[in-house]
């Protein structure tokens, strides 16, 4: 059969359909560098363009006729850890252009991907906009969430797939729970890591330097002393600006002067400006806190009224490290040994996440969240990156950052294979390779790239 890969990335449709016998006959992918690196992984002639808004409104009829249409259409829209404008954002309008193509190419089968969160966006009204559509069209469709660990490969990755068939009752044949039962209770991370690779790229001295710092505290504190499972938020140890009743936006430079701000620094005598400045960047707002953060905040100064004696000299070093997403941790392991190098790291913006070694966070589309091995002291390479996509055998660009923003954005390859060899699998029946799509050589090999 024939398909199409919209937003095409790297190219984790093609390698799943490729796999099962099907003819990629046109692509579409926004960024010139991916587009490169498409032709190289799976030819020079690859049908791949641009931008897809202005092919479907100049020549749609560049897109050929095809059976199935793929599309890991932006999510940042609909991502809850973004702005979650939806369809007010331009590109969460791409969607329309997928409408517009199914409207005229008309094919068979889709299979979309994007964040579970777009079925409960806006609630739950952009899904329904959505289905109404699909169903405008003549489709029947399904969707159900899925996440690399649920398969046994060592990433968690919520995303929901989308499927749609072209005619009344034509997707009766279909039923995720036959996807389901190729879910693994198992994951063995030592399968998807190497050790010690030539070319992983180090934690730099400073980020090494900032887990040593946090490590000492952890050793500091007595041992009949639980490491909090809230986030620490060093910004709070010492300080007594107000965020219950009063917030500090709303009282005077002089008012504010009266109180302490990150590590207890004293806010007298300084402009409101800078008193702004000593406080944490979340207590800056104009707004009232909302009753997490409040509990946070007072979590964190009774932990270290209660410990200050212990942690008090290595705090006034953490004080000084260069950004607050620094000066927070958060210890995800329970009571787990209290080593930080025996588990998976991530400097993000909420603080410095550490987590037990069974599966990796999210691989995203920004380079400063790359998943770290802490007991080698090292970001997780290009070549495990392509492993936790299930897109090994794949070239990727040349600049690291670019690489990993194209693994964060990349749809996972397996995932997509176990689905559509579920969605044809009457197709496949009909040119009788039913027993190979069975077959678990061909549900989980590697596609090897263009030479």
């Amino acid at each position: 059969m024939k398909f199409i890969d919209l937003f095409a990335g790297l190219g984790g449709f093609h390698k799943a359909l490729h796999e099962l016998g099907h003819e990629c006959v046109f692509a579409s992918e926004l960024d010139p560098v991916l587009r490169d690196v498409y032709k190289k992984n799976w030819g020079n002639n690859i049908n791949i363009h641009g931008d897809i808004r202005k092919i479907v409104k100049d020549n749609i009829n560049l897109i050929p006729d095809h059976d199935i249409l793929c599309a890991g259409f932006p999510c940042q829209p609909f991502s809850k850890a973004g702005k979650q404008l939806g369809r007010e954002d331009e590109r969460g309008t791409l969607f329309d252009e997928i409408v517009k193509i199914l409207e005229v190419r008309k094919p068979k089968y889709f299979i979309l991907e994007n964040v579970r969160y777009i079925a409960k966006h806006n609630n739950e009204e952009t899904w329904k906009a959505m289905k109404i559509e699909f169903e405008r069209l003549g489709y029947q469709v399904d969707h159900r969430d899925y996440s690399p660990h649920d398969f046994g490969i060592p990433q968690h990755r919520q995303r929901i797939f989308i499927v749609g068939s072209l005619g009344v009752n034509s997707l009766n044949h279909f039923s995720f729970d036959n996807v389901d039962k190729n879910k693994k209770q198992v994951i063995v991370l030592e399968n998807f890591i190497d050790l010690n690779p030539i070319n992983a790229k180090k934690l730099p001295k400073a980020n090494q330097d900032c887990i040593s710092l946090w490590q000492e505290l952890i050793d500091a504190l007595p041992k009949d002393v639980k490491i909090p499972g809230f986030p620490i938020w060093g910004m709070e140890f010492d300080a007594d600006y107000p965020f219950e009743e009063k917030y500090p936006h709303l009282l005077s430079e002089r008012e504010l002067g009266e109180y302490k701000g990150n590590f207890g620094v004293s806010l007298k005598g300084m402009t409101k400006e800078e008193q702004l400045a000593n406080l944490p960047s979340y207590a800056r707002v104009e707004n009232e806190f909302p009753d997490w953060k409040k509990r946070y905040i007072r979590q964190n100064r009774q932990f270290y009224k209660d410990n200050k004696k212990f942690i008090k000299k290595v705090v006034k070093h953490i004080s000084k490290l260069p950004s607050q997403s620094w000066q927070k941790l958060e210890w995800n392991v329970g009571d787990s040994e209290r080593k930080i190098s025996n588990y998976l790291l991530q400097f993000r913006a909420s603080g410095i996440r550490i987590k037990k070694p069974d599966f990796f966070p999210s691989l995203v589309c920004t380079n400063t969240q790359i998943p770290i091995i802490g007991w080698e002291n090292r970001y997780i390479s290009r070549k495990e990156g392509l492993k936790l996509q299930s897109l090994s055998g794949l070239k990727l660009p040349e600049n690291d950052n670019a690489a990993f923003k194209a693994l964060g954005n990349a749809v996972n390859a397996k995932i997509v294979k176990l689905i559509a060899a579920q969605l044809l699998v009457e197709e496949h029946k009909q040119n009788g390779i039913a027993s190979q799509v069975q077959s678990s050589n061909l549900l989980y090999n590697s596609y090897e790239p263009a030479k």
